[in-house]
């Protein structure tokens, strides 16, 4: 039987929360995943599937039609495979998992805005900014689930969402020296025990430090800067045969420094 299609980057976040709805289901081989190096141009076919958009996950069904975005590929799991579910069920506590994962984008935002950060002038409201939205997801969770770890009882919809953000916010820590502050316990309680969830285990910190490191000189999803001829997300050398780039912000390496041009 033919097995719907993911179209994905591995160490994207937003493929991320699929898989990891998916391993949560143990669903994880109900779905075929073809791998799209952002290095290069898209794929003409892939392009004509996707009406023009390079925006990754899409997923194509047996029939060939195409279904685009995470959160929506999220619920579309959910709906087509109920058990077990990953998301409330009662309408009070979805809303409110509803609520917690609106926050979402502009959490992301500004992590992303910060690690691109090229001014070290704005680098402290950048890190002010982070603090502003850890400490309203510390508020919600302080509010609507002051007890255990997750938004409820178990690692849901929410987590599901938010834990690869987490995840690649491992960035901050390692170029901005940045990292929760201490005066907000409950969502670092949180973000660590996503982060240590079975399911999300798809990527590490080596791998998050070392293929990100372009964003953190500004250049995002396969962008080149000046000077380098490779991305810092090429698949070849794999990304465990090169050396931990240099902490923070102080000095660009080129290809042969990040172990781009292999041995």
């Amino acid at each position: 039987m033919k097995r719907p299609i993911l179209y994905h980057i591995p160490v994207c976040p937003f493929s991320q929360r699929v898989e990891i709805l998916l391993a949560l289901k143990g669903l994880r081989d109900s779905v075929d995943f073809s791998v799209v190096d952002i290095t290069r141009p898209r794929d003409l076919a892939l392009l004509a599937k996707t009406r023009g958009t390079t925006a990754l996950p899409v997923l194509e069904l047996p029939d060939g039609r195409i279904l685009k975005e995470s959160l929506v590929l999220l619920r579309y799991f959910e709906d087509l495979h109920p058990e077990p579910p990953v998301a409330r069920h009662a309408p009070y506590e979805r809303a409110v998992e509803n609520m917690l994962i609106a926050m979402e984008g502009d959490f992301t935002n500004a992590g992303y805005r910060f690690v691109m950060n090229q001014d070290a002038g704005r680098r402290q409201g950048l890190a002010e900014q982070m603090d502003a939205q850890y400490r309203k997801l510390d508020d919600f969770l302080s509010w609507h689930a002051p007890d255990g770890d997750f938004l409820f009882a178990r690692f849901g919809l929410a987590e599901c969402v938010f834990t690869p953000m987490f995840a690649r916010f491992w960035f901050l820590e390692y170029y901005e020296g940045y990292d929760i502050p201490g005066s907000l316990p409950r969502v670092r309680r949180w973000r660590d025990a996503c982060l240590a969830h079975p399911a999300a285990q798809q990527v590490t910190r080596e791998e998050i430090v070392k293929l990100y490191y372009d964003y953190a000189w500004g250049a995002g999803n396969g962008a080149l800067l000046p000077g380098r001829q490779l991305s810092s997300f090429v698949f070849e050398p794999h990304w465990r045969s090169r050396p931990w780039p240099a902490r923070g912000k102080q000095a660009t390496s080129n290809d042969a420094e990040l172990g781009l041009l292999g041995p």
